[in-house]
C-alpha cells in the first residue's frame, strides 16, 4: 500500500469536503475507518477468489464522495476504475482529487447509470439503494461471468429476500456474502455481497 499516496488523498479529500460536504463533518475523523478501510475491503473478495484484477475494468456507480472508486484506484493501479455519479459537483470534486494524485487509472463520468452502455468486469456500489433496485442497474452492465460487489450493512438478508425476483430476471446469483468488521471501537460489521452474472 502506498502510504504517502493515501496521506495525500486524505489531505485532498478533506480540502474538497470543506467546500462540498461529501461526507458529514462528524465523519471526517473516521474517514479512514468508515470510508477508506470499508472501500478497500474488496480485498477480501480478491484474495478469497484469487481474482486477477490486472487490466480489468470496474464501474462504481453512485460513487458519491468517491467511495469505493478512489481508494480502489489508489490501491490497485492496474485496475481501470470508472467513478460514476449523476451529481456534477461530486464528480468535479473526484476529478480534482484524481488530478492532484495523478490517478491515470481513474475515469470520472457525470451521468445516470442507465445511460451507460459499456460492459465491465466488475461493478461496485456502496450506500446507494436496496438490492432489488441495484440489480437491474448493475447486472446488464456486467460482462459475462462478471461480478457485482455490493457493500452492505447487516440487513442484507432482508434485502436479498426482496431481490429474489430480480436475481432470477437478470440471470444472476449470489455467490457469497463476505462479512468483515470496520476498525472502530463499537462493533461495526459490514458485508460484501458477491453476485455473478451467469
Amino acid at each position: 500500500m502506498d502510504k504517502k499516496l493515501f496521506e495525500n488523498y486524505i489531505t485532498a479529500f478533506l480540502e474538497e469536503n470543506s467546500k462540498l460536504n461529501l461526507i458529514s463533518k462528524n465523519d471526517e475523523k473516521f474517514l479512514w475507518e468508515k470510508h477508506i478501510f470499508d472501500s478497500l475491503s474488496i480485498k477480501n473478495f480478491f484474495d478469497k477468489y484469487n481474482y486477477d484484477f490486472n487490466g480489468k475494468t470496474l464501474l462504481d456507480f453512485g460513487t458519491g464522495g468517491g467511495f469505493p472508486s478512489v481508494p480502489l484506484a489508489i490501491m490497485y493501479p492496474t485496475l481501470q476504475v470508472t467513478a460514476l455519479d449523476s451529481i456534477r459537483k461530486k464528480i468535479n470534486a473526484i476529478t480534482e482529487i484524481k488530478e492532484k494524485l495523478s490517478l491515470n487509472n481513474l475515469s470520472t463520468v457525470c451521468d445516470r447509470v442507465e445511460n451507460i452502455n459499456t460492459k465491465f468486469d466488475l461493478i461496485t456500489s456502496r450506500a446507494v439503494a436496496s438490492m432489488d433496485k441495484l440489480i437491474p442497474y448493475a447486472i446488464p452492465r456486467l460482462k459475462e461471468n462478471g461480478y457485482f460487489i455490493a457493500y452492505k450493512s447487516l440487513k442484507i438478508n432482508e434485502e436479498l429476500e426482496k431481490a429474489q425476483q430480480m436475481l432470477k430476471k437478470y440471470n444472476a446469483k449470489v455467490v457469497e456474502i463476505i462479512e468483515y468488521n470496520l476498525p472502530l471501537e463499537e462493533n461495526h460489521t459490514r458485508n460484501l455481497v458477491i453476485i455473478q452474472k451467469r
